[in-house]
């Protein structure tokens, strides 16, 4: 993909996490949440998973939470920024998540935390990531939802355009779960799964808020976003609505944040598979215990009665 088609400026991305690296450990509560849920979803699998990776790692969180159950052995850490990746346990090396180095069929477990949302090329980072799973192999990762954040995004779209007569996006746009559905399967995956989750949190203000979207990589990286910086009285003012409309009685805020959770595995003989259409060998209606009755074109139904004839006024 060229620099002219990319949806995100990766480059500015990466200086803008590496600026907020030093800072992780005290803002991991939602890639913490999403370490134990996808964690949680792995434990309850029985099946071994000698090899594995962490795909845009942070500081490494998510792959130390997997890594300590006993079904997972090694771990491999790839993180886009190299400030996250010295912060990483070893091995750890330095990719984008739709560049990966690896070879075809070396891993039995892929699995990623709030960082897939922003590559530029989501399906073809999904075929890599399928490629690199040998037969039988999971993949499981967590994306930012079309409905995180929606109350700063509106907010700032709001007061700008009260300020400016005009708006443009401040946040980066996020995939609903469909899309994300949707792409698993372009990809190639078999028993695709994509599932939302919505948790509330509250924060001291909105300037807390925008710094944390900032330090996880949520911030307006946009190819063709307004490269003028937000005036302070358009922030104020989107401050002000953010209060007004989804304050706390303590003056603090709250704030949405949707995941979408993905799953799908590379394909293998042993799979279940989809019965073909027509090939079921028992009727529903005996299975249900009631009756059959055809229905469309080919139901049967009894003639009118014919009217009587009327006499005549």
């Amino acid at each position: 993909m060229s620099e002219d088609q990319a949806l995100f400026d990766r480059s500015l991305l990466r200086k803008r996490r590496s600026r907020f690296a030093h800072e992780v450990e005290s803002r991991e509560f939602l890639i913490a949440y999403v370490a134990r849920e996808i964690a949680e979803r792995i434990e309850i699998i029985l099946r071994e998973f000698p090899r594995a990776l962490d795909l845009g790692a942070y500081h490494g969180l998510l792959g130390r939470t997997v890594a300590a159950l006993p079904s997972v052995g090694d771990m491999v850490y790839a993180e886009s920024a190299y400030a996250y990746a010295a912060l990483c346990p070893r091995p750890a090396l330095v990719c984008d998540e739709d560049l990966l180095p690896f070879k075809d069929a070396s891993l039995n477990l892929v699995v990623s935390g709030l960082a897939l949302h922003r590559v530029n090329d989501l399906p073809g980072s999904l075929i890599q990531i399928r490629r690199a799973l040998a037969p039988d192999g999971l993949f499981m990762a967590a994306a930012l939802g079309a409905g995180a954040l929606i109350e700063l995004r509106t907010a700032l779209l709001e007061a700008e355009g009260e300020i400016t007569g005009g708006a443009s996006p401040r946040v980066s746009p996020f995939g609903d779960v469909r899309a994300y559905g949707g792409l698993l399967q372009r990809a190639g995956f078999a028993l695709p799964v994509a599932d939302a989750e919505v948790l509330k949190v509250v924060y001291p203000s909105p300037r807390d808020l925008m710094r944390e979207v900032r330090a996880l990589g949520g911030g307006n990286v946009l190819t063709a976003r307004n490269r003028a910086p937000l005036p302070r009285r358009t922030l104020e003012r989107a401050e002000d609505i953010y209060r007004e409309r989804h304050g706390t009685p303590d003056g603090k805020i709250t704030a949405t944040f949707e995941f979408v959770f993905m799953s799908g595995w590379a394909p293998h003989e042993s799979q279940q598979k989809p019965l073909k259409p027509g090939s079921a060998t028992q009727r529903l209606a005996d299975a249900l215990h009631t009756d059959e009755h055809t229905a469309g074109d080919k139901a049967s139904f009894p003639k009118a009665p014919k009217p009587k004839n009327e006499p005549a006024p």
